[in-house]
Order: structure tokens, then sequence, then C-alpha cells
């Protein structure tokens, strides 16, 4: 039995420049982006010294802490064609994840757990990607130019080519800021091989409003439009693997996995209307969960409730450690206390080292008597008994 013959390859649909942008940004439209814009793959010699001297400073400065790789590969992250030769077009894909209320009222219950609002919902990673993999599908599909697809996973700067598209621009808190969407937007990026027209760029509107830079908690601003991200409390809670500095702890609040301070008070949120992506939506069990009950978490447990999240990445230990350090900041001691009592003999040395600590906060009479009911041998837990009982001395006299 002989095979059919197979079917013959669809030609390209002829399109003139300005037609396949038209077309890309109706596709992605209808893909579900709320923001599309094309800006060129090259840049003005004078650009990009100026982008490699500010990421020169930033980490010479030492301000990226733990996240190496932010000195790395600085030449393609400042010129999208020394990542791919190919690159001619820059398409900046752009989608809403503005919440429904305020995400400060959380930090004023202390008894719950303030969770950054882009991680409440479903991986943004994944949303994007599928919806960025469609469009690049399309353009293929269509039109067959060369293309790479990109959602946080190479050495871009996705800001900058956000403003060069004219979605927004770098706020004085280093994110992104868009008169139509304030602070909440996530990026992706496809680079085509093909030359289009571009977008007009945006222009900085922050004028004299420093908002952003008055609301954090530990500072973490040097000055503006520069960030120390050691002093960040997303980076502490996120990116930080070990014990958080002693002296961020009682300014980390209830704040668990990020922080939405420098965003949400940014006054450009007043045009920002709810995110339309139902994968978006705040999952029941992230929305302001109660500490205590989060500190029971075990492994399995942890992975089956934040399956799908991007709070999984940080693995169950770093989470539960931020718990612990929450509850050492709660108010509400008839909770707190009891769940931060079994967290002493928890298996991972850093939740016990952060417990300890949130029992010299909630209950210093009881650190001796709990000292010596243990029998710990991590030196870094060891420490932090340490600590906390110099700690209760200086309080109440030796």
């Amino acid at each position: 039995m002989s095979r059919p013959p197979p079917v013959p390859k669809r030609p390209p649909r002829p399109a003139t420049p300005a037609e396949l942008r038209d077309a890309i940004r109706d596709e992605a439209l209808r893909l579900g982006f709320d923001a599309v814009g094309f800006a060129p793959a090259s840049l003005a010699p004078e650009a990009r010294r100026e982008r490699l001297q500010r990421l020169s400073e930033f980490v010479e400065a030492g301000w990226q802490g733990d996240m190496g790789w932010l000195g790395e590969r600085t030449e393609a992250r400042a010129d999208p064609q020394r990542l791919w030769q190919d690159a001619r077009t820059v398409v900046s894909l752009a989608l809403n994840y503005a919440p429904s209320s305020d995400p400060l009222d959380v930090l004023k219950e202390r008894e719950r757990a303030a969770i950054s609002v882009y991680a409440q919902g479903r991986d943004y990673h994944e949303v994007m990607k599928t919806k960025l993999k469609a469009l690049g599908r399309f353009i293929w599909d269509t039109y067959h130019h060369d293309l790479k697809v990109f959602v946080d996973t190479a050495p871009l700067m996705e800001k900058l080519m956000a403003q060069a598209v004219g979605h927004g621009w770098q706020g004085k808190h280093t994110n992104l800021v868009s008169r139509q969407f304030g602070s909440w937007l996530f990026l992706g990026e496809i680079l085509l091989s093909v030359e289009l027209p571009a977008d007009a760029p945006e222009t900085d509107h922050c004028g004299h409003c420093h908002a952003c830079l008055d609301i954090c908690p530990t500072k973490a601003f040097p000055a503006p439009y520069r960030l120390d991200a050691r002093r960040c409390i997303s980076y502490l809670t996120i990116e930080h693997e070990g014990p958080i500095d002693s002296a961020f702890r009682p300014l980390l609040g209830n704040r668990i996995y990020g922080c939405d301070d420098c965003l949400a008070v940014c006054p450009w949120n007043k045009f920002a209307k709810q995110a339309r992506e139902t994968a978006l939506a705040p999952r029941p069990a992230l929305d302001a969960p109660l500490l205590a009950e989060l500190a029971t978490l075990d492994d399995g447990e942890f992975r089956r409730r934040f399956a799908g999240t991007a709070i999984k990445r940080i693995g169950r230990d770093r989470f539960v450690r931020n718990v612990a350090y929450a509850l050492g900041n709660s108010s509400v001691r008839e909770t707190a206390l009891p769940a931060v009592e079994k967290l002493l003999k928890d298996p991972s040395p850093l939740v016990r080292g952060a417990a300890v600590w949130a029992l010299s906060r909630l209950a210093p009479d009881l650190v001796a008597q709990r000292r010596r009911m243990t029998d710990e041998a991590d030196a870094g837990v060891c420490a932090e008994w340490s600590a906390a009982r110099t700690i209760n001395e200086q309080r109440t006299g030796p």
C-alpha cells in the first residue's frame, strides 16, 4: 500500500514590513497580550555604552548580592544582537497583572502572610511562554521569518526594551511604569530576523515624585533609579538562600514572598485596571493565608500547595524560613508562639535558626529554658541561640 503524497508546504504570505508589524500586533492582542511594541534590535554606540556602564556600576558595587548571573554575559545584556546576530527587530509583549485591591492592606494583618501579587496565581513564566510560543508559531507558519522567544530566561534588558517600544519607562524604583497599566506588567520578547517599523519610545514621567523611594522598609534605593538588591525584601525572601541579616528581619513584617510596596504606592496605578488573564488570578490558598498554617507545611505539602506557581521554585525550607521570621513579627502571640515552638525542631537548620529568632521576639523569657531543652549541634543555629540569649540579657539583665 503506497503512502499518500506529502502535503506541500504552504508558501509564506507576502507582506510589507508595515503589514507584518500590524498582523503581529493584531495576533498578539488576540492571544491576550495587553500591549505590543516594536524596536530595532541594534543599538546606537552611545546607547550601548550607557547600558554597559550602568550594569557595570551595579555589579561593581556588589548590589546584585547572590545573583552572580547578573554579572555574566554583560555584552549580550546591552545589545540583543550579541545574543543573536540575526536579530533585526525586538517585539516586546506585555501582560497586565494588576490586582483588584490594594496589596498594602494585608500588611496590617500581621497574623496573615503577605505574598507578592505576581506570585498569587499561576507562574507568569508559563503563562507568558504559552502565549509567546503561540505568537511565534503564527509568525513562522504565516510568514516564515526566523525568531527567538524569551521570557525572563536570557540576558536581555527587558525593561529598557519595553521603554524603547513605548510600553512605559523605568521608574525611580527601577521597575517599569506605564501610563496605562501603572506598575503591573509582565514582559516577554520575540527577536525577529526581519526589520519592521519601530514604535516611538516612552519618556520618563516620574517628575518630582519619590513615593516609591520613601516607602521602602529597608531603604534599598541608594539613589533614584538605583537599587541595592541586597537590601530589597523581594531579593531577601526569594533569591537569598541563607539566613536573612538580623537587621532586616523586623522590617520584613509579614512579607514572606516578595514585596509590592514600591509598586503599589506609585501614583500611576490610578489608571490601572484589574488584570483580564484568569490564569493570573489569585488562588484562594495564596490570598493572605494564615502564617501559623503555613508553618506546618512539610516538603510534600509545600509542593502540592504551590504547584504551578512561582513560589515553588524557592523550595520549602527557604519559604518556611520566611514564615518563621513573619511569625516573629506577628502581634498575635497566641497562635504564633505554638507554631514557632514546633519549628524549633524542624529538620532544616535554616528553619530552626529562623524559629530561634522568632522565639526571641515573641517570648524572650522562654529563650534560656527552650535552649536547655535542645541538643542543637548545627553551628549556625547555635549562633542564633547565642544571639537570642544576648538580646534577652540586654533587655532584662543577666
